[in-house]
């Protein structure tokens, strides 16, 4: 690779890539490390800067790898190290990133660690989980909830107490008020850093420290009976502890011993709590990640009150980011539609942040009916009927119009939908397609430096069209995006040269304000000195 940037994050654009789901080379029908190697040239072509790769450490696959039994070695049912080492080689060959989930809240119940703590009070591994005894009544201590249903305390025979899982069962809670607990989950960094990975995103960061005291958390006010039950009560006592902030802080310290690293974070949590992510006397994460987009209302003053309520949330000094998909994510395509799944490309890749999307954004993928007897998803297996579960989102890549969309030669480890529809190859061709458009505004950003680097200038929008622009020294970009399914006019002055249409029917002109804006059409105007 080149020399090392050590803010490279700040200008890459994130893919973020479900392997089981992306390409398999063997015909078992679950994308492994040796299907992804033979897709590099498809990352490469599309101009992404860094792939986001979730789980491949060794796992029972419960709850799509996240359940991990060992996190320095690679499952077989994804490839061996041999094949990450050849990735992480072929990957930095192109100019390319690789950054692993980190998942340090959990293990898999069969991990040696849990072995070990379960099997006696006395054990030197005892406390690197969450125990404790019976509450008042005999049963679980308190009225915490695991995410996929019901208690969150398992009773262990053979201690006589119980352990608490913020998610599965299966996946026991490491207790990171241990020390010896956070040295050892620091290794494993240390471990993948000293291969080559350029970072991590860190998996359910704002959850590593509980309440000490065990306290009860608290009704929530706004649940009713749509609300699933998980969500029934507020977090307050197992979620976004200040003591996690400490823990955070320590990981970036990792990060650093190291050149050109990122850590990145999935925090939960409105908008307003995003700032203390970033850290202020000592910092925590480079990217708490951003999802405001996909949260949002899909029209104009929500959208633009959004944008505006989240870079008044972070700090001065803190570089945004702004994330439109992911494994445990709804498809926005299916939200806002495939018309105006385009009018949000530009918005992505135009806005000041580091841009994250998922694979299958960039072809409109849709979520893929999911029949009751496939289903694989926890959230729907155990907790069921509130719209949970994300197997729909997770559905393999569409490659091509051959059988099984050219991602397996078995049977896909979900079903595929209609593959005709929306694919690769069939929008390669398609100069006008939702996969030109990513293209090219993948190489508009990387070519004006104002819109990866540029401050963002908000303007007041009207008539249903959001607009704002990007300046650097003296170049300024102005972004108008027609919100809706109708021609709206564009009220601005001055003059420039269209760099680029949602449409891709017109660019490289000159235009001049006022503008109509065709039905869910955006455009991106270079304006004149």
């Amino acid at each position: 690779m080149k020399p090392r940037d050590a803010q490279w994050w700040r200008r890459a654009i994130f893919y973020e890539i479900a392997l089981i789901s992306f390409q398999d080379s063997n015909g078992d029908g679950k994308g492994d490390l040796p299907g992804l190697l033979r897709r590099l040239d498809y990352l490469e072509w599309l101009g992404v800067d860094a792939v986001w790769l979730t789980p491949v450490y060794r796992s029972p696959m419960l709850d799509l790898g996240y359940d991990i039994s060992d996190f320095v070695a690679i499952d077989p049912a994804f490839g061996t190290m041999t094949d990450f080492d050849r990735l992480v080689e072929e990957l930095h060959a192109r100019q390319l990133r690789l950054i692993l989930d980190f998942v340090p809240n959990h293990t898999s119940d069969q991990h040696q660690w849990f072995h070990e703590s379960r099997s006696s009070r006395c054990n030197p591994k005892s406390d690197w989980y969450i125990w404790e005894g019976p509450g008042e009544n005999g049963g679980p201590p308190n009225n915490w909830l695991s995410r996929f249903g019901g208690t969150a305390w398992e009773w262990e025979e053979t201690r006589e107490q119980y352990y608490y899982h913020s998610f599965l069962v299966q996946q026991p809670d490491l207790n990171w008020r241990n020390p010896a607990v956070r040295e050892a989950m620091f290794e494993v960094m240390r471990f993948w850093l000293r291969r080559g990975v350029d970072g991590f995103r860190v998996d359910a960061s704002a959850v590593l420290i509980k309440d000490d005291l065990l306290r009860d958390n608290p009704p929530n006010p706004k649940a009713n009976d749509k609300t699933p039950p998980p969500q029934r009560l507020e977090p307050v006592f197992t979620d976004d502890r200040r003591e996690t902030m400490d823990c955070l802080e320590e990981m970036r310290q990792v990060i650093d011993e190291f050149d050109a690293r990122v850590l990145c974070g999935e925090v939960q949590g409105k908008t307003d709590r995003i700032g203390h992510f970033y850290g202020a006397k000592k910092p925590r994460l480079h990217l708490p990640l951003n999802f405001a987009l996909l949260d949002t209302q899909w029209e104009t003053l929500s959208v633009q009150a959004n944008v505006d309520a989240y870079y008044k949330a972070i700090p001065d000094w803190a570089w945004p980011d702004w994330v439109i998909g992911g494994h445990d994510k709804k498809r926005v395509a299916d939200k806002i539609g495939q018309p105006q799944a385009r009018v949000l490309a530009m918005l992505l890749l135009t806005l000041k942040g580091t841009p994250f999307f998922f694979a299958g954004d960039e072809i409109g993928m849709e979520p893929v009916s999911i029949p009751p007897e496939r289903v694989l998803d926890p959230f729907e297996k155990l907790v069921g009927g509130y719209g949970l579960n994300r197997d729909p989102e997770r559905s393999p890549m569409r490659w091509d119009e051959s059988e099984n969309g050219g991602f397996t030669t078995g049977e896909p480890w979900l079903p595929m939908g209609n593959i005709l529809e929306r694919n690769v190859e069939q929008q390669r061709r398609d100069p006008q397609s939702l996969l030109s458009l990513y293209r090219h505004l993948i190489e508009l950003r990387r070519r004006e430096p104002a819109l990866a680097e540029g401050e963002f200038l908000a303007s007041r929008s009207h008539s249903d069209v959001l607009i704002f622009r990007r300046r650097l020294n003296d170049v300024e970009i102005l972004v108008g995006l027609n919100l809706v399914h109708e021609p709206r006019r564009w009220e601005w002055e001055g003059s420039g040269t269209l760099l680029l249409s949602t449409h891709l029917d017109r660019k490289e002109q000159p235009l001049k304000g006022p503008t109509l804006l065709r039905a869910d059409e955006g455009l991106v105007v270079k304006l004149d000195r």
